[in-house]
């Protein structure tokens, strides 16, 4: 597991305040150590007491705080922390970041930093929009601060447009992956995720159990790792992760057709997604009436898409998944046999489908390696983790 870490929530003035409370939440549930500073500003629309019962830490405010023995709280608390994150994050104060102004505990603390600097701009999409607002973040970019949104929406003012703070899950997604090493960074990844529907009539049809949770967690680790990734999503309401370029299928033969547009420029394919064996050769338009006590439905196989990818004249890195009931080491080492994959994920479909952890075997040339039971995300990360390490093994000049 990774160690948690201590993270500097700055909080601007602003109406998105709020929603640093639920970032704070985020952390702190997370095992991250969080230490909250805000502006005067701040104060005015949330209060401290609120920061400080949700993070378990006093806040501060002051420059000059006399709880600070050598009154230097702008470097003790920038140098306790291993990413300083200010959300939201008004024009005015990117403005002083922009210009090394240092007129406050949270302005002179950033630029007194030794660890990253992250911003989460909010403010009226007009003053996202001003020139002079656009040339600071500009200055910011190349100063080497990382700029986290605005998203475009509704705004306290009732404007529509660019400007909002991205949602507290979307930015605890990005801090979380700014801690990952980018063993990925700048490869092209394409996964696919949850189950395929084969349909019977216009509302019935074949599916199965797959919630989409470990697809949808190996694509947030690969975007962590430094990926651009694609992820081919059968039926699921699972957020998409932050980055990503998502395609929504709803078939067996649709997820073929949309890993086939997509794999000439994948460095990495890895098949997560439980695709249906089978789909119904006789399928009806309309709702089937139950007329009759039996119904009877042709089946006919579906292409094997990871067979496919596989077995191209230059096929990409592949990583399977193999879900099994019984038998899985065994099973799951003929199926990487026989469709030739570097890689393969086993795990117990008893234990995996629909949860929120997993424990899985990951087979290759080399053995058997156990990844112990841990959340999902987590064992995410190893995957991705031993994914690059296997891939930069068969990729050495």
């Amino acid at each position: 597991m990774n160690r948690p870490k201590r993270v500097l929530l700055g909080v601007t003035g602003g109406v998105a305040a709020y929603k640093a409370a639920e970032l704070t939440r985020l952390f702190v549930k997370a095992g991250h150590d969080v230490q909250v500073v805000m502006t005067e500003a701040a104060t005015r629309f949330v209060a401290p007491a609120t920061f400080q019962a949700l993070s378990g830490r006093p806040v501060f405010t002051d420059l000059w705080d006399s709880r600070v023995d050598n009154h230097m709280a702008h470097i003790d608390l920038g140098r306790e922390a291993d990413l300083i994150l200010v959300a939201p994050a008004s024009a005015d104060f990117m403005f002083k970041l922009a210009h090394g102004a240092a007129d406050d505990l949270l302005s002179t603390l950033c630029t007194a930093r030794d660890c990253p600097l992250l911003v989460a701009p909010a403010m009226n999409r007009q003053m996202w929009e001003n020139p002079p607002n656009q040339r600071n973040v500009q200055q910011l970019r190349q100063d080497g601060v990382l700029v986290l949104g605005p998203d475009e929406g509704d705004q306290a003012c009732g404007e529509t447009g660019f400007g909002r703070m991205l949602e507290p899950e979307a930015l605890f997604e990005l801090v979380e992956a700014a801690f990952q090493p980018k063993y990925l960074k700048g490869k092209k990844v394409l996964i696919t995720a949850g189950p395929t529907f084969e349909r019977i009539d216009a509302v019935r049809g074949i599916t199965n159990s797959s919630s989409g949770k470990m697809g949808f967690a190996i694509a947030r680790a690969a975007l962590e790792a430094g990926a651009e990734v694609t992820l081919v999503a059968g039926p699921t309401s699972l957020k998409t992760p932050v980055g990503a370029r998502r395609l929504d299928v709803e078939s067996s033969k649709d997820m073929l057709a949309a890993v086939n547009a997509a794999v000439s420029k994948t460095d990495i394919f890895i098949s997560v997604a439980a695709v249906a064996d089978y789909y119904v050769l006789n399928p009806s338009e309309q709702k089937i009436k139950k007329d009759a006590h039996i119904l009877t439905l042709e089946l006919a196989p579906n292409p094997d898409i990871l067979a496919n990818v596989a077995g191209l004249a230059d096929p990409p890195f592949c990583v399977g998944f193999a879900a099994e009931s019984e038998n899985l080491l065994e099973y799951g080492e003929q199926k990487r046999r026989r469709k030739k994959l570097p890689l393969l994920v086993a795990n117990q479909v008893q234990s995996a489908i629909g949860a929120d952890d997993n424990e899985v075997f990951l087979l290759d040339d080399h053995g058997q390696h156990k990844l112990p039971r841990a959340p999902k995300q987590e064992i995410a990360r190893a995957i991705v983790q031993y994914t690059a390490k296997l891939y930069h093994e068969y990729h050495k000049p």
